[in-house]
């Protein structure tokens, strides 16, 4: 299959609609209609089911518009690897580190100080991503490396290396009643009335139900909780960047938060292991 097969295919499979695919694509319908075909036939399998008046998809092309989104993934990961790393052997590019907005603020510091103490040490650019972005970046290509965070963020496919383990707070507006306490449980912060946890966009761009405002960077998050209108539960190294109008407490029940540095397990690139090695000496 190529490649433009499959981007032909992921624009039909999303919209649901040949029309609306070829515009999207900028081609006319026949020729967008005659690749699904072509396609189908080399498989052996229908991938959609048209009517007249629908287009829906059936199992096999529910299998391909997943496996061809992560193959493309990969492709467009692979040529932006391939331009970063020939920029970086001519010393025109650094390496790029993906980590979560306001997030692991003290041992980010510590990295790129220890980092930067290398002798052959490179620039790095530091990517700041919302809440899950960091994995999603370092999948396509945009990062070379990433902080993510156990249980939420998913390490599998990468390589990677543990650097700390901490209990979590929920962070709150400064002058709530909860926050001369010592520690709270979770079940408490779910039930607090008018501060729900804010809901972040998935993969696709749309929020998941739910009675939380919708949220899309660190910035809004922390003012939304600061007028009152949210909570969060957030890593205890946090604590260390609130601003006067926030405050944490500790939640006794929450899950530990393991931060740990993951890479692409077939990196060859000598900044990418030091910065790696680095990490591993704090």
């Amino acid at each position: 299959m190529e490649t433009r097969e499959l981007r032909y295919f992921i624009a039909v499979a999303e919209e649901l609609h040949f029309g609306k695919a070829a515009q999207r694509l900028g081609i006319a319908q026949p020729p967008l209609s005659r690749a699904i075909h072509q396609l189908e036939r080399r498989l052996g399998a229908a991938l959609l089911e048209r009517t007249s008046r629908t287009v829906t998809l059936t199992e096999a092309g529910s299998v391909l518009l997943r496996e061809a989104r992560a193959a493309l993934d990969a492709v467009e990961a692979a040529e932006r690897r391939t331009r970063r790393a020939a920029l970086t052997a001519t010393g025109h590019a650094g390496v790029v580190l993906a980590t979560k907005a306001g997030a692991a603020g003290e041992l980010l510091a510590k990295l790129l100080d220890a980092y930067a103490a290398e002798p052959d040490a490179v620039t790095v650019d530091l990517l700041l991503c919302g809440i899950g972005e960091q994995e999603r970046v370092l999948r396509d290509g945009r990062a070379d490396v990433a902080l993510l965070h156990l249980p939420f963020d998913s390490t599998a496919g990468f390589d990677t290396e543990e650097l700390r383990t901490e209990g979590q707070v929920v962070i709150l507006p400064a002058r709530h009643p909860l926050t001369v306490r010592p520690h709270v449980q979770m079940a408490e912060v779910t039930k607090l009335p008018g501060l729900p946890v804010p809901r972040w966009p998935g993969r696709d761009g749309t929020y998941p139900d739910g009675p939380g405002p919708q949220v899309r960077e660190h910035a809004q998050l922390l003012q939304l909780i600061a007028l009152g209108r949210a909570c969060w539960i957030a890593p205890e190294s946090c604590r260390a960047q609130l601003r006067d109008d926030l405050a944490a407490v500790p939640v006794l029940d929450a899950p530990m938060v393991t931060t740990v540095i993951a890479w692409p397990p077939h990196s060859r690139s000598r900044a990418v292991a030091g910065l790696v090695q680095a990490a591993t000496r704090l």
